[in-house]
């Protein structure tokens, strides 16, 4: 059962409501591939971070981030990398490693380029998109992935995991503006995306219905898309542009029925200042060994005092 965010998206309605409010009936869509971008510069050396998961075992960020893959019931997953990162990748994928497929990006033309970069891998299907500086920590049994391809395969559409953000913390996150879709809480229907926006920007133009004030519908870091996505995207580079994953889901937005969803879980940007030990905590707070761990904590505090 999907957490209070988003039980009611997968209980489709006998037609879908589109950006402009006509409808259209809907099938059930089929997400058996994944892709995990991690090409970037400063992206490239953090999926081999290592970390002790919820289970007690060592494991490398990439590890649990295909697990989280995985877990969403994905059957084949590529990585993007950087030229050359091939075989670290695999060793750091541990017992997942023979099973992955790996594209690299020779240039770096941006983040909608990388993408781009996987679409022999996906073909005519739609896919689930991870980034490789990411991971999830479900508020429910079901991963934060299964979660979200359990909504796209329901809704038969693109749909952007996103969580409500603070408007301080625009300046890191791609953000989605829209209304409720079919009045249906935690799912929205989207109008328009903007990359790190202002809060000026944000105010004027990604104001949604029903969030708290100074509170914006910001990426999570995953993403359902369809083909139509892969289109867009050769369409900017064939023009010679930088491709840019949030321009093109605007203009998703305009094409075909583009949905958020608030998932339950929580989002940890490991490539943020302390991104990867509060990754760490949360990961150790949530396992069978929360009172150790919070013992431990408590007498590190203590040893420090005031």
């Amino acid at each position: 059962m999907l957490g209070p965010g988003c039980r009611h998206a997968i209980e489709p309605p006998a037609a879908a409501e589109m950006a402009d409010g006509s409808h259209a009936t809907k099938e059930r869509m089929d997400i058996r591939k994944a892709v995990i971008t991690a090409a970037g510069s400063g992206q490239r050396t953090l999926p081999l971070q290592t970390l002790v998961d919820r289970d007690g075992k060592t494991k490398t960020a990439l590890e649990i981030i295909v697990e989280e893959a995985l877990n969403s019931g994905a059957e084949e997953i590529c990585v993007v990398i950087h030229p050359g990162d091939a075989e670290a990748y695999r060793a750091a994928a541990g017992p997942h490693g023979k099973g992955l497929e790996f594209v690299e990006q020779e240039q770096p033309r941006g983040y909608g380029h990388a993408v781009w970069r996987a679409r022999a891998f996906t073909g005519a299907e739609p896919f689930l998109l991870l980034v490789g500086d990411h991971l999830y920590l479900s508020r429910e049994k079901r991963s934060c992935a299964r979660q979200l391809v359990e909504v796209a395969a329901a809704e038969a559409c693109a749909v952007s995991a996103v969580q409500a953000t603070h408007e301080s913390k625009l300046p890191y996150y791609g953000a989605a503006g829209g209304r409720l879709a079919e009045n249906r809480k935690g799912l929205y229907l989207v109008s328009e995306v903007l990359e790190k926006p202002s809060p000026t920007a944000a105010e004027q133009r990604l104001i949604v219905p029903g969030l708290r004030a100074g509170h914006y519908l910001c990426f999570f870091g995953m993403h359902v898309l369809t083909p139509a996505v892969m289109d867009l995207l050769g369409a900017e580079m064939a023009a010679g542009q930088t491709a840019s994953l949030s321009r093109t889901l605007a203009q998703l937005a305009n094409r075909e029925r583009y949905l958020a969803c608030e998932l339950q879980g929580r989002r940890f940007d490991i490539g943020l200042k302390y991104g990867l030990l509060s990754a760490q905590l949360a990961l150790a707070l949530s396992s069978p060994a929360r009172s150790e761990v919070l013992a431990g904590l408590v007498e590190l505090l203590a040893q420090e005092g005031p």
